[in-house]
């Protein structure tokens, strides 16, 4: 299976001057993952209604959305667009009081195949250091709580770690990050018209391999903030 991330800057382009939404849609169907991740998306209340409905249209049958802040009436948060049947799906509040609300979006998704289901977390975290190192505590107080030992787990998202300290904390939880595990360091996906920071990551635990997908730099560069990030994974072989 394939996964793709990318925080859709609520479907304006890198300046905030105009709505590439169609634009958006079309890149990530050329893309084609199995299962899509997204940060900063609009819900229902926005003007183009769910961007994530619009977004998954008739490729991704199944999705979830989880709301984390309303601004002037006007909604947004993370959401997952799946090929594969969304079992149930719960948004953990990770917001650290004075800042911006923050969520972590748990799916449970059945997958053809495999003999557990798997286990996706769609997240954006804050902008202060101090605010991450407790969304990272409770991330991984959701996986010991919520994830079996045994089912594979992907965790997704904008985690705006620009100083690379995710890692170590996550690593209690088991989970690995693609890049680094096999670039020797987590990609480069901020601004997206010049990455310098590497602020978006793949995390992956339970599975027989995960490796990164090259992503072409346009059009991207000009759909938002941030460069998407793609890794195919080989899931565990379940029992005939």
């Amino acid at each position: 299976m394939q996964v793709l991330t990318v925080n859709i800057h609520k479907g304006f382009d890198i300046f905030n001057n105009r709505s590439v939404l169609h634009e958006l849609r079309a890149a990530v169907r050329v893309v084609g993952s199995d299962v899509v991740f997204l940060q900063e998306v609009q819900g229902a209340s926005g003007p183009s209604g769910a961007q994530y409905e619009f977004l998954a249209d008739e490729i991704w049958p199944e999705h979830a959305y989880g709301r984390n802040a309303v601004a002037e009436g006007q909604d947004h948060g993370n959401a997952v667009l799946s090929r594969y049947p969304v079992l149930r799906s719960e948004n953990h509040d990770l917001s650290v009081p004075g800042a911006e609300p923050r969520g972590l979006l748990h799916c449970v998704l059945a997958v053809p195949g495999v003999g557990t289901d798997l286990h996706v977390m769609c997240t954006h975290l804050g902008l202060r250091e101090a605010h991450r190192r407790r969304q990272l505590a409770r991330l991984s107080d959701t996986v010991s709580r919520h994830v079996p030992d045994d089912a594979p787990l992907v965790v997704a998202g904008d985690f705006n770690d620009w100083r690379g300290r995710a890692d170590e904390q996550l690593a209690t939880s088991g989970l690995r990050e693609v890049f680094r595990e096999s670039h020797g360091h987590h990609a480069r996906s901020f601004p997206s018209r010049w990455p310098m920071l590497r602020l978006d990551r793949i995390y992956v635990r339970g599975v027989k391999f995960a490796l990164p997908v090259p992503m072409a730099r346009r059009p991207w560069d000009r759909l938002s903030d941030h460069a998407p990030l793609a890794a195919d994974i080989l899931l565990r072989e379940g029992t005939p």
